[in-house]
């Protein structure tokens, strides 16, 4: 009776050496955001040791406390090697985010060793506890920290959308209002109603024109308007390419576009302040010229970008439209300045 030959066991095929080696550093860089968010208990644990220890009596010994000192001390350099850790090839805008987290928890736990050095035992104005809570929230926040520079982009871009957004209401709030400092002088109208002399208009209560717009700014501010809304559509779309094209891989193109996109805010808020009154037409003219270079330049970039796989596409040209049809009606309505 013939034998039954047995199946030959499968011999798993290896992966060249080379794509093994690239297949562990992916696994090792995977094992970074755990470390770190590993490091930031440890911080939050020894600040929860010493805050307990340190408010109530009696206190440790010099033995004891030389003991919370140096764990505190492992602790933080631990946790600042994690940063160091991070390679630079995983993005600047994600190593940024890490640095800026780490710092807060130093500082944090810096501040609370300070406060429990000099705040007295059991103190009512609870101090240690406000100190503590500043390190404790701190190293919460490390695990929302993005695992890599794609997630890391969109969250900067989502808070420049957001700081434009607030800015462009607080412009139509004061502009609906037809007072851009409503609010502050209240009191000041209500206290000097039968005081109204001319020393008044001197130190600028609400009979000093100057809190006002004349309808020359109110002309001016309504371009000023459409390109804030314009900055943040702008915003708003490059938001949306990295979102749904954006790849992990190409960290220097997110970081290039994070970069320029940083700059739109302020840009929005240079502009923002200088409708207020007295409004000089003349800065007006400046940061609105500066807020345009930024914005185009943000295009430009973006376009390039891989973020961008079909550069013709027509919001472009229509946002660079927009943003050159506000920048002329502003040249038009403070040319007289430029004159004098």
């Amino acid at each position: 009776m013939a034998s039954a030959t047995a199946p030959a066991a499968a011999v798993p095929t290896l992966a060249s050496p080379l794509e093994q080696l690239r297949h562990l550093a992916e696994e090792l860089r995977l094992l970074l955001p755990r470390v770190r968010d590993e490091a930031a208990v440890t911080v939050s644990r020894e600040a929860t040791t010493l805050t307990i220890v340190f408010s109530q009596l009696p206190l440790p010994s010099p033995q004891e406390t030389q003991k919370f000192c140096e764990q505190v001390h492992a602790a933080i350099k631990a946790f600042i090697a994690v940063y160091y850790l991070l390679p630079k090839d995983q993005g600047i805008t994600l190593r940024k985010l890490v640095r800026g987290a780490t710092l807060d928890i130093v500082d944090g736990m810096a501040q609370l060793m300070e406060v429990l050095s000099v705040t007295p035992t059991q103190s009512p104005e609870n101090n240690d506890l406000i100190s503590y809570n500043s390190v404790w929230v701190a190293c919460q926040q490390m695990p929302q920290i993005p695992r890599d520079n794609k997630a890391a982009a969109l969250l900067m871009l989502t808070k420049n959308v957001d700081f434009v957004k607030d800015a462009h209401e607080e412009m139509e709030q004061a502009v609906e209002e037809c007072d851009p400092y409503s609010g502050l002088l209240n009191d000041t109208e209500e206290n000097n109603s039968d005081n109204h002399n001319h020393e008044d208009d001197v130190l600028g209560f609400p009979s000093n024109q100057d809190l006002y717009w004349s309808e020359d700014d109110q002309e001016l501010i309504i371009p000023c308007l459409a390109l804030v809304r314009a900055s943040k559509a702008c915003l708003k779309k490059i938001r949306m390419l990295v979102a749904e094209n954006g790849k992990k891989d190409q960290v220097a193109q997110l970081d290039d576009i994070v970069d320029i996109s940083d700059e739109i805010s302020p840009s929005v808020d240079d502009l923002a302040l200088s409708i207020y009154p007295p409004m000089c037409h003349l800065t007006v003219r400046i940061n609105s010229a500066k807020l345009v270079s930024v914005l185009k330049k943000a295009l430009e970039i973006t376009k390039a970008s891989h973020v961008t796989p079909q550069p013709e596409d027509s919001w472009i040209p229509l946002l660079i439209n927009a943003i050159d049809h506000c920048m002329n009606r502003i040249k038009e309505l403070t040319q007289s300045e430029l004159e004098l």
